[in-house]
């Protein structure tokens, strides 16, 4: 597990690639939450967005989840934890006044990037 990426996976670079090439700066790896501590993907300070990667395995995509038969308890409470401290995340983040898009690592990073787009965008109108 620890040769597992946590930054700078595909998934992340194609998407940081689509926002670049919208015109979008944002910020990486950005801690908004300390204790516990739970850091953002990618951040848009100004309008107070929050962008999670997750990949299908670690996270429990509905799609692609797959539980693995080796050692199953371990992995199926690992895999559950994991989903539960993503929702934590989000509503803690939610009750300080971010908006929170958690992307999957399947998704298409072009749509991704036209959703988080127009997200980033009505978040620096209503300032």
């Amino acid at each position: 597990m620890a040769r597992v990426r946590q930054k700078g996976t595909n998934a992340e670079l194609s998407l940081r690639k689509e926002l670049h090439a919208r015109g979008l700066r944002y910020r990486l790896q950005v801690p908004l939450l300390s204790k516990p501590r739970r850091v953002a993907d990618i951040v848009f300070p100004g309008a107070r967005v929050a962008i999670f990667v997750d990949g299908c395995f670690w996270h429990g995509c509905p799609e692609h989840a797959s539980w693995p038969k080796s050692n199953a308890q371990f992995w199926r409470e690992k895999i559950e934890t994991n989903r539960a401290r993503d929702a934590d995340t989000d509503r803690r983040l939610q009750a300080l006044g971010w908006r929170v898009v958690r992307i999957w690592a399947h998704e298409s990073a072009g749509e991704a990037a036209q959703r988080i787009a127009d997200l980033v965008r009505t978040g620096e109108r209503r300032r």
